[in-house]
């Protein structure tokens, strides 16, 4: 990937895993219509290069928030045709983000408000820093979540919750979230990104295309009636078993070494 952009920074690291970073942080990383594009364009290219990563952690570069919300400023004052036209690019981000291919780790490390806990709530799982604040506050200000957390977070917590959360739209606490099924785990401050890489290193290590036909299965699962579900996990495996991968990862094991996978 040679691409540079305005609002995220990148880091490629050696094992595989790439951090990705909102670089807004003089607006505790708002989420404006650049931002989304770029997400846009960083996500949709592992959709064309699905091998590149094999885990991706998303964070904001503060300490006070990962993501706090829409970006008001640029909206006030929008016209309507504006506005429409700004929220078709935050649902395609919504989209890019939970269609990756690769993992994806969310690393809440600060507020977590609005568009912010949705862009969360899009990843595969979350690990939030203590201090982390969520809040979907959409509806005190005349709308509601507009980029998957109607869907997204009723799915981790269930609908009951959801729904008192959403309506109210009062902010909830790193361990809340966790109790409740938003987040996975929460971590001091100081140790939140190396305890996320830690697990992003651990998915990394595993057959890359098992893990995404694992990944597939679950998301697109989840949408069906059982035997449909199981049904679709079948041609999951099935596409698996006639790969190198699947012939190194048992010889690794009766060889009794690491297996060295090569995504074919």
């Amino acid at each position: 990937m040679t691409h540079s952009f305005e609002t995220l920074a990148i880091e490629r690291r050696d094992d595989g895993i790439e951090i990705v970073t909102m670089d807004r942080p003089h607006v505790m990383n708002a989420l404006n219509t650049q931002l989304a594009r770029d997400l846009i364009a960083y996500f949709e290219s592992l959709a064309m290069e699905p091998m590149r990563v094999g885990c991706v952690v998303l964070t904001g570069r503060s300490e006070r928030a990962f993501c706090a919300g829409g970006d008001l400023k640029e909206r006030d004052g929008m016209s309507v045709e504006a506005w429409r036209a700004q929220h078709l690019v935050f649902e395609r981000m919504a989209r890019a983000i939970i269609n990756c291919p690769s993992p994806v780790i969310a690393a809440v490390n600060g507020a977590a408000y609005g568009g912010g806990c949705e862009i969360a709530a899009a990843c595969d799982f979350i690990h939030a820093a203590e201090h982390a604040q969520f809040a979907l506050t959409e509806v005190t200000l005349g709308i509601i979540p507009g980029a998957g957390g109607t869907q997204t977070v009723s799915r981790a917590v269930g609908n009951r919750r959801a729904k008192e959360l959403i309506l109210s739209g009062r902010p909830f606490s790193a361990q809340e979230a966790l109790d409740w099924g938003l987040v996975n785990e929460v971590h001091a401050a100081s140790r939140l990104i190396d305890a996320v890489l830690e697990s992003a290193a651990r998915i990394g290590r595993n057959a890359p295309l098992a893990v995404r036909q694992a990944k597939q299965a679950i998301s697109r699962g989840t949408e069906m009636a059982l035997g449909d579900a199981m049904a679709f996990e079948i041609e999951a495996y099935n596409r698996l078993v006639d790969t190198a991968d699947r012939v190194e990862g048992i010889r690794a094991f009766n060889e009794k070494r690491p297996p060295v996978y090569q995504g074919r």
